[in-house]
């Protein structure tokens, strides 16, 4: 035998009270474990003299100095034809304390938990509780729109009977009030709220646009939507004989991220969602960072999920704008390979590079303008010159000539355009350019 997380060894009994303190640490890690008395710590038994009074003292012992109660099986048991006790134990009543103090398992050995981690364990334990968008809430059915929830529920498929009853069918009804997540979704009034911004520059100093937009959950989602699509770039491709649309930043991660900003955010923060379009990037920002122990190396591997706000989560499951099975970080990294995440002073955000953010010299730093500057006008010298001797060139075909992304492409014939130093004579497929 060796010691764990769950098993661990004393001499004797004179070692009773670390013993104990071992008991709570275990139970406050694994709800269960194992103490021998009359083993040493490499695993070898010693042995003891262990009567009935010894297993008795040593049971008082335990309901004695530790909280809440427990009721361990304590027996004699021969290793190596020597007498050894016992101690088996279980319990669910986190947290544990001996001696009035906590402690937690780490390895085989037992640490004292701090205020705050303590208060981990505590709300841990009643997560479900605790939940805030289960909690019972001071708006009523009256404060309701009716429409949007008719609205629910022909989406999610169900039948409409009565607002009090569609309430109770989707968990929104406890002890005869409504939770948090009712007015969330339903509300006449603008329940919450969505703070936007496009900044001039990869820096927060000037600020282009600003708005602030007022609604419900999901009416903020779709808004927030809108909102990164009116202030990106939208190049476009022929899909047959159609014009196809196609943003920048794919609609299907952007709209994910949105979709997790509110569904995994904390409402118990006073603080909003933000949406931040920046030259070079988009940022979607939720108050609260990642949930139940979670880090970003692990949602990166796909398929973890722990919910902060699980009955958000499966009101918008009902309407398929979310999965069951956490599949929300694959989708996106599948259509952007390259987003980036990260956490600031507890809150999470999730980064779209722009592919066509183009170099400036007003946005790089000072020993580097002119080179920058140099740069972008010898892409657009070269995108001249080429279109010189290949009127009819296509964008895939200036993008490969040049080695530049098509929206970068893009860019450098509208400012060439904008200075009447390029013109588009005829319609975008029998036309030509014109050098001017």
């Amino acid at each position: 035998m060796k010691e764990d997380e769950t098993i661990e060894f004393k001499k004797s009994l004179a070692e009773l009270k670390a013993g104990l303190i071992s008991i709570v640490a275990m139970l406050n890690k694994h709800g269960a474990g194992e103490l021998w008395f009359g083993v040493r710590n490499d695993g070898k038994a010693v042995g003891l003299d262990a009567g009935e009074k010894t297993l008795r003292d040593l049971s008082q012992s335990i309901a004695a100095h530790i909280e809440p109660k427990i009721f361990p099986h304590v027996s004699v048991e021969t290793i190596d034809g020597k007498k050894c006790i016992r101690v088996s134990f279980s319990g669910k009543e986190t947290p544990y304390f001996a001696y009035g103090r906590a402690y937690m398992r780490v390895a085989d050995e037992d640490r004292q938990l701090t205020a705050r981690e303590l208060e981990n364990l505590i709300l841990s334990k009643n997560r479900d509780l605790l939940r805030w968008d289960s909690e019972i809430c001071s708006a009523t059915v009256a404060d309701l729109d009716e429409t949007k929830m008719k609205r629910f529920v022909e989406r999610a498929g169900l039948e409409w009977d009565s607002p009090f009853n569609v309430l109770g069918k989707l968990d929104l009804i406890k002890k005869g009030r409504l939770v948090n997540a009712a007015p969330l979704f339903f509300a006449q009034s603008p329940p919450m709220q969505l703070r936007c911004a496009v900044f001039g520059g990869t820096n927060s100093a000037v600020i282009i646009d600003r708005h602030d937009f007022d609604g419900d959950i999901l009416e903020l989602i779709e808004e927030a939507q809108k909102y990164i699509m009116k202030n990106i770039h939208i190049g476009m491709r022929l899909k047959g004989l159609y014009r196809e649309d196609v943003p920048e930043i794919p609609i299907e991660a952007m709209r994910e991220a949105i979709i997790n900003a509110f569904c995994h955010r904390d409402y118990r923060d006073p603080d909003f969602v933000h949406i931040a379009v920046f030259r070079d990037r988009v940022e979607i920002r939720n108050p609260g960072g990642l949930f139940g122990g979670l880090t970003i190396e692990q949602i990166l591997k796909g398929n973890v999920s722990k919910r902060r706000n699980p009955l958000i989560a499966e009101l918008l499951r009902r309407i398929q704008m979310v999965e069951a099975w956490g599949r929300g970080m694959p989708l996106i990294l599948k259509n952007v390979p390259d987003a980036k995440f990260r956490e600031v002073a507890q809150i999470f955000i999730a980064c779209f590079d722009r592919p066509s953010f183009v170099e400036s010299d007003d946005q790089s730093p000072p020993e580097t303008k002119g080179k920058t500057k140099g740069k972008t006008k010898g892409k657009a010298e070269a995108l001249l010159n080429f279109l010189t001797t290949h009127l009819s060139a296509t964008i895939p075909e200036m993008a490969a000539e040049l080695n530049l992304t098509e929206n970068g492409v893009n860019y450098h014939l509208r400012k060439l355009q904008q200075t009447n130093r390029l013109k588009r004579v005829g319609g975008r497929k029998q036309g030509h350019w014109q050098v001017l």
